[in-house]
């Protein structure tokens, strides 16, 4: 594994995306980055700019009005580049699928590489959520079926 490789699986740096929503992950996204629950000691950062992120972190629902945004957003970070879905309007729209202005769940607009379900999920699941996500990406790196 080379040098690059090893610093996104040991330092992966997160960027946070809120496509709309109640803002109840949000809230616990957050949480999980302070210091009670610390993601930072897994080497997790959460970074500004979606050209130094390795993972897109998605909360909401995908709106007609933000879909081109959040596709704009995945196209600027760089390869390998993954995506997580926080929450069950992430996952699937609910309960605003159906809505006129609704599209629907992250996977409609983006590939999404792990699924964080709750409403809200505890920031224990999101951590939980990043770490196996982080755990895959080093398998499938070791059995040379990565990107």
């Amino acid at each position: 594994m080379g040098l690059f490789k090893w610093a996104q699986t040991k330092s992966p740096w997160i960027i946070h995306f809120n496509t709309g929503g109640c803002n109840g992950c949000d809230i616990e996204l957050v949480a999980a980055l302070t210091p009670r629950f610390d993601l930072e000691r897994f080497g997790i950062l959460l970074e500004g700019s979606p050209r130094h992120a390795d993972i897109l972190v998605v909360t909401g629902p995908v709106t007609l009005q933000v879909k081109d945004r959040l596709v704009r957003v995945y196209e600027q970070m760089p390869e390998p580049k993954h995506v997580i879905a926080i929450g069950t309007c992430a996952i699937s729209g609910a309960p605003f699928n159906e809505c006129y202005n609704v599209h629907g769940g992250i996977d409609t607009v983006l590939p999404v590489d792990a699924y964080v379900p709750g409403c809200p999920p505890k920031p224990e699941a999101i951590i939980d959520g990043i770490v196996k996500l982080i755990q895959k990406t080093k398998e499938s790196e070791g059995n040379g079926k990565g990107k």
